[in-house]
This record gives structure tokens, C-alpha cells and sequence, in this order.
């Protein structure tokens, strides 16, 4: 459960790195398009080459929710693929439980689609999977445990009640809603990735470190 300092907290977030974390801070930031405090209506100064590319890392690694760990150790795999690393970077991390959950409306949110598969509500197969970055592989099923369907988050999300505030179901996933049933039909194409982020920015933040 999400609690009000932690809600809080996302919103001034998304105000500071001027990307919506939670439909809460997306409603904010309508309101208020500037960053946190007292300065945040002023003129900033230009922000060094660092500094810009610390916060396009730090955009993507809060809209995953992940650590810096998990973000450097995707990069690194990223890195020994074919094609571009950064888009390779987003579509690993795309293919993470917890980010599918939330893309096949599951979920209103990427904590509540994390704490869903933490508590074993989620299986991919037909096997329960509690961990929020394991990696669906094309071709595999993610369903809601037939146990906690009745549950009404599910309820909720069956009956479509988080489509206001998602993005439409992206071409990689096909999504019986009713069934809270996905299958990830393909690897994610940046393109059609629905994140804010300039991931040639992330690549140079890591290869100058």
C-alpha cells in the first residue's frame, strides 16, 4: 500500500525531473509545470553536461522504479547486444514483470503492479512469479492467480478502470482484460516503449563513468 508521504514524494519527483510518476503527480504537474520549491517558477541556470545526463538516467530509473544496481547491471547487458544500447537498455527493461503488469492494465500504477507480483498474485505460464524484474520472454502468458481475481484491484482493472489514466496498450502485448490474461507477443520496440527518455543521454551518463 502506497502511503501519503511515499505519494508525496512521487509527486515532487515528477515535478523535479518533469516527467508524470503516478496519475497523481500527472495531475499535478498539469497544474503546475515547474519544478518543487521556491525557486521552481524561476529561470534555472543552464545545467552542466553531467547534470543533464543524471537526470535523463535518474527519469528513466524512476519510471521503472528500480535501483541504480538493477539499472547499470540492464546497461551492461544492454551494452553486449546488437544494435543501440540505449534502446536495447529500454527494451530489457520493458520485458520486466512488474513493467508488463502495469502496461497490460493490471495494475494504475508501477508500485501497485510491483506489489502485486510480489505478493504472488501474478504468474507467467501458469507458474507464480514474485519477482518484479524477472524477464518474460516472447511468447510466454501473464495472467492474474485465478485465486485472486475476485480481489477488487482486479475487480477494478477487469472492468478496465485504469484506462484514464494509461497509455494505450502498446503493440507488443495483446491484452484480454476481461481474462486479466497478456501475452507478450514480441520484444518491445523503444518506439513504441511508452517512457520520457533520452536514452542516448543514459548511455553517455554511463560510458563516462
Amino acid at each position: 500500500m502506497v502511503t501519503k508521504s511515499q505519494d508525496r514524494r512521487k509527486v515532487r519527483l515528477s515535478r523535479a525531473l518533469g516527467v508524470a510518476l503516478t496519475p497523481k503527480a500527472a495531475r499535478y504537474l498539469e497544474k503546475r509545470p515547474y519544478g518543487p520549491g521556491q525557486h521552481g517558477r524561476t529561470k534555472r541556470k543552464a545545467d552542466s553536461d553531467y547534470a543533464v545526463r543524471l537526470r535523463e538516467k535518474q527519469r528513466l530509473r524512476e519510471q521503472y522504479g528500480i535501483r541504480e544496481k538493477q539499472l547499470r547491471i540492464a546497461f551492461n547487458e544492454a551494452r553486449r547486444q546488437d544494435g543501440l544500447t540505449g534502446e536495447n537498455l529500454v527494451e530489457l527493461l520493458e520485458m520486466r514483470l512488474d513493467a508488463l503488469v502495469l502496461r497490460s492494465g493490471f495494475a494504475r500504477t508501477t508500485a501497485q503492479a510491483r506489489q502485486f507480483v510480489v505478493h504472488r498474485h501474478i504468474t507467467v505460464d501458469g507458474n507464480i512469479v514474485d519477482r518484479p524484474s524477472f524477464r518474460v520472454k516472447p511468447g510466454q502468458t501473464i495472467e492474474v492467480k485465478a485465486k485472486s481475481e475476485a480481489l477488487e484491484p482486479f475487480q477494478v482493472a477487469a472492468a478496465g478502470g485504469h484506462a484514464e489514466v494509461l497509455p494505450n496498450v502498446p503493440g507488443y502485448l495483446e491484452v484480454d482484460l476481461d481474462k486479466l490474461q497478456a501475452k507478450l507477443v514480441r520484444r518491445p520496440k523503444r518506439v513504441e516503449v511508452p517512457v520520457t527518455c533520452e536514452v542516448q543521454l543514459v548511455v553517455e551518463y554511463y560510458a563516462a563513468r
